[in-house]
């Protein structure tokens, strides 16, 4: 049976061609099908941006909620304080505090993958810029992740939302769902994520604002979609 499915996924990775572009439903059936290994792969999305986000006009940021969610089990760090902390617990939260927190924090103490914070929080969260900063975890109130909602910016954090931020060679990547996901799923996720990059196209773009976009399994071969 093993060698069954070794030699199908030969077969649907040789099937792949690396420079065509696919319609999106091909694709995602393309790179499900590649996605044979003993875990659940995640599915991820690559974007190619005609941009320099050296230049701030050219920066290219900001969230999207994918309609079914990521597959992935999101940890959240909350900064707040008395009622607010309560209900950051009540709401699911898996590490809440203020001066306490930013202390573990300091210490290396990092097993989280979101950060929200009160307002009032951001004196104390500001001075974690050069820890939480180049991680990406930094609480910004463009992304919703400054907010006295905290109830809701967790559960949209939970619910799958994604921040996207392009790097320095003009490329997004981002998770998009889980290779067990549904076909459809996956398509709604994609075109979700899509349509929300093309959405932030900065004021200093110029001529065409993306170049390439392709999808693929942790493991399996990338598929450029048309």
């Amino acid at each position: 049976m093993a060698n069954k499915n070794a030699k199908r996924t030969k077969d649907v990775r040789a099937s792949i061609d690396r420079d065509a572009e696919y319609e999106l439903g091909a694709a995602v059936k393309m790179v499900k099908d590649a996605a044979t290994a003993k875990f659940d792969e995640t599915i991820e999305i690559a974007m190619s941006l005609n941009v320099d986000p050296r230049h701030a006009d050219q920066m290219v940021r900001g969230v999207v909620q994918l309609p079914n969610g990521t597959g992935k089990t999101v940890r959240i760090a909350v900064f707040a304080k008395d009622a607010k902390a309560d209900e950051a617990r009540e709401a699911g939260a898996d590490l809440v505090g203020a001066e306490d927190l930013a202390e573990k924090i300091q210490a290396g103490e990092m097993d989280f993958d979101r950060c929200i914070a009160t307002p009032d929080m951001m004196a104390v969260v500001g001075r974690l810029g050069k820890v939480l900063g180049p991680r990406g975890l930094m609480p910004n109130p463009k992304l919703g992740t400054v907010t006295p909602d905290v109830a809701g910016a967790i559960a949209a954090q939970k619910g799958g939302q994604v921040e996207f931020r392009v790097e320095k060679a003009g490329v997004i990547h981002a998770g998009v769902g889980k290779a067990s996901f549904a076909e459809d799923a996956l398509q709604a996720n994609v075109s979700a994520f899509v349509n929300a990059v093309l959405r932030a196209k900065p004021s200093g773009a110029k001529g065409t604002y993306v170049k390439k976009v392709a999808v693929s399994s942790t493991m399996g071969p990338g598929v450029k979609i048309d």
